[in-house]
């Protein structure tokens, strides 16, 4: 079977991206013919490439988008839309193949992919990571007229969503979202981001950058600095907890890069706070990394990120117990359903404060808890099982 997988975020393409969509390519390739199609500005680093760093067995086809300077800019805009663009000619020119799977968001190259698929009679299948526009309004707050500026975007995510053959999502929040405007298919195929745990556990037997001082409680985030994560409350919750007397010997690692960096840094160093920043770290380094905190933080801000992300899997995995502020009900229902972490009201310091202080306080309670994630790990988030449902959905024939 010829297979197309067209994402624009992948990641560095250097070996060591924990991208989804290299992974699931890295699968199928062994019994079929697939391609990747991506852009060739990577979103990480804000950089162009001209080919991926390291060696894949299945080509990559890197498309030209003019790129933009930050997350949040109308440049991403009209750099998306370029991308949608030379997906389209791309499509138009390449053999014709048995199946597309294509990552939404964005919206500009699924929907020029779910076009050829409806002239062509190709099987369209999609696997829906975020939800835009309904994702904008966290970052762009327009009160009154926000529904009317968003509309567009809300059409053409409405017209991948009903074109779908086969509905893939890393949430059931998600997945229905797409099934609410969908007359094809009766159900989602839902499958958390998640990790390889095999090649997790190798990583972990690395020594970490970083060495902990006798004593010291880690709490550690992993991910990107920008508007959907609230590390401005977290450092909030640990300067109260300090005034309070209590958590003296804890130290938050934060490893990850982005748009709000420097102002969370100068948060941090204002409260005269024991955090480090490590950077972005590549994955190798930032698994040993994390698995030496001692538990981890899940901030997310209020209205944001309704889905099981990245960064939860990788706790998992390490088998971290999890502060989690996230509203997502799915999410809220495993950390109780595993005893794998405290659930926090969203904007609420001084729960935070006192969840902080438990973690940090009590060993059997990290142990337990950890023991939990560790198990949740095993059962939803082993990539080596849980991608079989994804390579199936992708290989099912037409009804």
């Amino acid at each position: 079977m010829d297979i197309v997988i067209i994402a624009n975020f992948c990641g560095r393409l250097d070996g060591e991206s924990n991208s989804r969509f290299l992974e699931l390519a890295s699968m199928l390739c062994r019994d079929h013919q697939v391609e990747v199609i991506t852009t060739d500005f990577l979103h990480g680093p804000k950089q162009h490439t001209e080919k991926p760093s390291a060696d894949y067995p299945f080509p990559i086809t890197l498309l030209h988008e003019s790129g933009y300077p930050k997350n949040v800019c109308l440049k991403r805009f009209a750099s998306h839309h370029e991308f949608g663009k030379n997906v389209g000619s791309y499509l138009a020119r390449r053999k014709k193949p048995d199946v597309i799977y294509a990552a939404v968001p964005s919206l500009t190259a699924p929907l020029a992919a779910a076009k050829y698929c409806r002239r062509n009679g190709v099987r369209f299948v999609i696997d829906v990571q975020d939800l835009w526009p309904e994702a904008f309004s966290l970052v762009f707050p327009v009160p009154g007229i926000g529904p009317l500026l968003f509309a567009p975007f809300r059409s053409m995510a409405d017209r991948i969503y009903s074109a779908a053959d086969g509905i893939c999502a890393v949430s059931r929040t998600y997945a229905d979202r797409a099934l609410s405007v969908n007359r094809k298919c009766r159900e989602g195929t839902v499958v958390y981001l998640g990790t390889r745990l095999a090649e997790f556990d190798a990583m972990r037997q690395a020594a970490p950058g970083l060495e902990k001082a006798d004593g010291e409680v880690w709490m550690g985030y992993v991910g990107t600095l920008g508007h959907s994560y609230d590390l401005t409350g977290t450092l909030d919750a640990m300067a109260l907890l300090r005034r309070q007397g209590r958590g003296e010997n804890l130290r938050f690692l934060v490893m990850g890069d982005g748009p709000l960096r420097a102002k969370f840094e100068a948060h941090a160093k204002e409260l005269d706070l024991p955090v480090t920043f490590t950077g972005m770290l590549p994955y190798s380094q930032m698994v040993p990394q994390l698995c030496a905190c001692d538990f981890a933080v899940n901030p997310i801000m209020h209205g944001a990120a309704q889905s099981i992300i990245n960064k939860v899997g990788d706790y998992a995995a390490a088998g971290l117990p999890v502060l989690n502020t996230q509203e997502c009900p799915e999410y809220r229902d495993l950390v109780t359903g595993y005893e794998m972490g405290i659930n926090c009201e969203n904007g609420d310091v001084a729960q935070m404060a006192e969840a902080m202080a438990r973690l940090t306080e009590d060993a059997s309670l990290r142990t337990r808890l950890g023991a939990g994630n560790r198990r949740l790990a095993e059962e939803r988030f082993d990539r080596a099982a849980t991608y079989r449902l994804l390579s199936a959905e992708i290989l099912k024939k037409a009804d």
